[in-house]
């Protein structure tokens, strides 16, 4: 990874080499340096350089995914949210609440999509008609319930 190198977007350039690192990280975020280092084909010192300068970056974050089926949260949606005016406050609003785990702005039908987990329909219910809808700014939503998760999260080593 060449030194404070950049993409024309102005974000870090990762080369091949911290994107296995990456992926290895993917499947084991636990998994030690020295076994990453076989895999890549580095020592165990250069992948600690790699590893810390890719969450120096913010390219990357190491933390704990969970199945919110295991840990008691038995219900999931989507819920697509218009709004009049700035859809940044709205955003932000949104990004407080603890049961939103993703707030995305979009182009489209939508003005921002936002992932709600709950504990069950009636908290669910609560969720979008006393929280998201009393929003200022909020005109209308749509929710798209899950019922079932066949995909947690990307992967987002991919070349583009």
């Amino acid at each position: 990874m060449a030194r404070d190198s950049k993409n024309a977007n102005g974000t870090p350039a990762i080369d091949a080499v911290s994107l296995a690192i990456i992926e290895q990280l993917q499947e084991d975020g636990r998994r030690p340096y020295g076994a990453i280092g076989k895999a890549v084909g580095l020592s165990e010192a250069a992948v600690r350089q790699r590893v810390q300068k890719l969450l120096d970056q913010g390219v990357m974050q190491i933390v704990a995914v969970t199945d919110p089926l295991t840990v008691g949260f038995l219900r999931q949606a989507m819920v697509g949210i218009r709004v009049d005016g700035d859809v940044e406050p709205v955003a932000d609003a949104l990004s407080e609440i603890e049961e939103v785990g993703h707030v995305v702005v979009t182009a489209g039908s939508f003005d921002l999509l936002v992932e709600i987990v709950c504990e069950d329909d009636e908290h669910l219910l609560e969720m979008i008609t006393k929280r998201v809808r009393s929003l200022p700014g909020v005109r209308s939503t749509e929710s798209f319930v899950y019922l079932k998760l066949r995909k947690q999260y990307a992967r987002g080593t991919r070349q583009p």
